[in-house]
C-alpha cells in the first residue's frame, strides 16, 4: 500500500471545497472522487485528510487561528537544510516546535536573511508591480495555495529578503489570505488581495 498523502482543507458554508483539484492531486492518485463525496456531505469547517490509495480518512480540526494583524517573529526554518518543496507533513512534525499561539513565525535561512514560508502558511509578496513567490528551490511545504497562484496569476519568483519592504500575505487553504503585522512593510494592495482571495476560494483553481 502506498504511503498516505496528507492535506488540510476547508469546506465553506455552501458545501464547496476550495482548491479541491489541487488537494486531490496532493493526496494522490484516485483521491478525487472520494474527496468530492466528502465535500457534498461535510459540515462547514477545517479538516485534516489522508489518502492511502484506497480510503480517504478525514478528521475535523479547530478553525484556523490566523487573523489579520497577528504579530510576527523570525525563526530559522526547521527544514533550512532541505532543497525545494516537499510534501506537507502530517502532525507531529518539526513545525510544531516553531509555532506559538497568537504569533506567526516567519521561517528563514539559518542566517536570518531570506524568508521561505510561515509556520502555518506560504508567503506571497507584492513588489509594486507583480506578485512574488519564493524561489522554487527554497525549502517549504508544497502549498496548494502557492501552486494555485503560480498556475493562474503569473507571479515572479525571487528571494523574499528580510530586509525588503514589500508587503506580505500569508496564504493557505484554510483561510485564503491573511495579513500579519510585519514591521517595516506596508499594506498589501486591496485589489490585488481580492484577486488572491477569489482564486483561493475556487474549487477548480
Amino acid at each position: 500500500m502506498r504511503e498516505s498523502g496528507y492535506s488540510v482543507l476547508r469546506v465553506d458554508d455552501g458545501g464547496r471545497l476550495p482548491l479541491r483539484r489541487l488537494h486531490a492531486e496532493r493526496l494522490g492518485p484516485g483521491a478525487g472522487p472520494a474527496l468530492a463525496r466528502f465535500a457534498r456531505r461535510a459540515a462547514p469547517g477545517v479538516y485534516r485528510a489522508t489518502w492511502n490509495g484506497e480510503a480517504l480518512t478525514v478528521t475535523a480540526r479547530g478553525p484556523s487561528r490566523l487573523r489579520d494583524g497577528l504579530p510576527t517573529r523570525l525563526v530559522p526554518s526547521p527544514f533550512a537544510h532541505v532543497r525545494g518543496r516537499f510534501p506537507k507533513p502530517a502532525p507531529p512534525s518539526p513545525y510544531e516546535a516553531v509555532r506559538l499561539d497568537g504569533m506567526v513565525s516567519l521561517l528563514t535561512d539559518e542566517g536570518g536573511h531570506q524568508l521561505y514560508e510561515a509556520c502555518v502558511a506560504g508567503l506571497v509578496a507584492w513588489s509594486g508591480a507583480a506578485l512574488v513567490l519564493p524561489p522554487e528551490d527554497a525549502p517549504a511545504v508544497a502549498s496548494v495555495a502557492e501552486r494555485a497562484i503560480a498556475e493562474r496569476l503569473s507571479p515572479q519568483r525571487a528571494p523574499l529578503l528580510v530586509s525588503d519592504r514589500w508587503p506580505l500575505l500569508l496564504v493557505n487553504a484554510a483561510v485564503g489570505t491573511c495579513a500579519p503585522a510585519v514591521p517595516g512593510r506596508g499594506a498589501f494592495p486591496a485589489d490585488v488581495r481580492a484577486r488572491l482571495d477569489a482564486l483561493l476560494a475556487s474549487e477548480d483553481a
